[in-house]
């Protein structure tokens, strides 16, 4: 299948031909009805010979490119409708009849606060233009009505509120909110092209309109991306100040799989600047070695690594219901524990040329003792919770009993 991508310069159009590389290349096996031969990039750059050797050869047509910040009003026609037009004529000379995917927006229904919007009235008209073309030609049209669009690449400071608070709170500038308890919906880049996977495979998600909401429908005249995410901008805002604030707290707020937490983190960190990108840690050292604290969570416990010294024993603690993993990931040591119940005694012996985990045992005092004379002991050490200082649940006690 040869696939042109109009708008391919585009924050959409950058991550849907990336993705289709992937697939293209066998890198993503994630769609294997799916056969990617050419992806046919177009943009301002290049000339209307290349768009007419485009539309003779494509199988399948995304149009993604549109106006959406003009200098002048006529602009919003000029780009939504005008080379809607010209795509469509150079399709019919060549009789390609190819399925067509267009990406309107959801200002088109001039519903509600878009009743007014000239970009939406643009966007109808080039709505309309697809369905009469598809009436005309028999050519399959799939017509997407999206929301805020999000995900990296796009430009900030120009007609997304979400990135332009991504690229100033990761650089520590100065950001303005009118109303935070504006409500958004919004849909993400990565969403969208599996969706349009969908569309390229026969299935899109179909649906009719009531004012501006999606109403799935199988009959439906339009088509949506059914995985969709609300938030206010307040909430947003909460967020990516939380996302900034992990090289000082190092705590991971939620990686719920598809959330919207997940996937705003995601786009925060395609806006960080090189200077931000890396961050230090703060390393607990004292003659034994080091103790550092990498991932908190506020649910689900910490991730630390741990450094000894050459003979070097460290814990000799307890806990009443906390929790442990060590994971000697270098050098070699013993783990040893003792049941305070009955002082009944386990001794295990890691290294890092063979990978093991090791529980500690609430109510089993615990050390390791690095049995190197020139090796550093490191150890990858998880614990089922944070550490309080006013409840740190650790209690001294030696392993080996005098």
């Amino acid at each position: 299948m040869n696939v042109l991508v109009t708008g391919a310069a585009g924050a959409l159009g950058r991550n849907l031909v990336e993705n289709l590389k992937a697939i293209r290349d066998g890198k993503n096996r994630t769609r294997p009805m799916l056969s990617i031969d050419q992806i046919f990039e177009y943009g301002r750059s290049n000339t209307r010979e290349e768009l007419d050797r485009f539309c003779a050869e494509a199988d399948f047509i995304v149009h993604a490119a549109g106006v959406n910040r003009p200098k002048e009003q006529f602009e919003f026609m000029e780009g939504n409708f005008c080379f809607t037009s010209v795509l469509l004529d150079t399709l019919k000379r060549h009789g390609n009849k190819a399925p067509i995917l267009i990406t309107s927006s959801v200002q088109a229904t001039l519903s509600g606060r878009f009743g007014n919007s000239e970009y939406g009235r643009s966007k109808l008209a080039g709505e309309e233009l697809v369905f009469r073309y598809g009436e005309e030609t028999g050519a399959p049209v799939y017509v997407y009505r999206f929301e805020n669009m999000l995900g990296k690449w796009i430009r900030p400071k120009y007609n997304s509120a979400v990135a332009t608070f991504c690229h100033c709170i990761s650089r520590g500038e100065a950001i303005t909110i009118n109303d935070p308890s504006v409500m958004m919906e919004m849909v993400f880049f990565d969403d969208i092209c599996e969706e349009i996977y969908d569309a390229m495979e026969g299935h899109p998600h179909r649906c009719h309109y009531e004012g501006v909401e999606a109403v799935p429908d199988d009959a439906g005249r339009y088509c949506h991306c059914p995985i969709k995410h609300k938030a206010t901008l307040g909430q947003i805002v909460e967020l990516l100040q939380q996302f900034h604030d992990f090289p000082q707290d190092f705590i991971i707020h939620s990686l719920t799989p598809g959330s919207f937490e997940k996937k705003l983190f995601a786009m925060y960190l395609s806006y960080l600047p090189k200077e931000a990108t890396v961050f230090d840690y703060r390393m607990n050292c004292d003659q034994r070695g080091s103790f550092t604290e990498l991932i908190r969570t506020l649910d689900r416990g910490q991730v630390s690594v741990n450094v000894s010294k050459p003979g070097i024993k460290k814990g000799e603690h307890w806990h009443l219901s906390k929790w442990e993993i060590f994971i000697v990931v270098h050098g070699h040591g013993m783990i040893q524990m003792r049941n305070l119940k009955n002082d009944e005694i386990e001794e295990y012996e890691v290294s890092g040329d063979h990978i093991q985990g090791v529980f500690m045992k609430p109510g089993w005092t615990h050390n390791i003792i690095n049995l190197s004379d020139t090796e550093d002991l490191v150890t990858v050490m998880f614990a089922s919770e944070l550490l309080e200082k006013g409840r740190p649940d650790t209690y001294f006690e030696p392993v080996e009993k005098e």
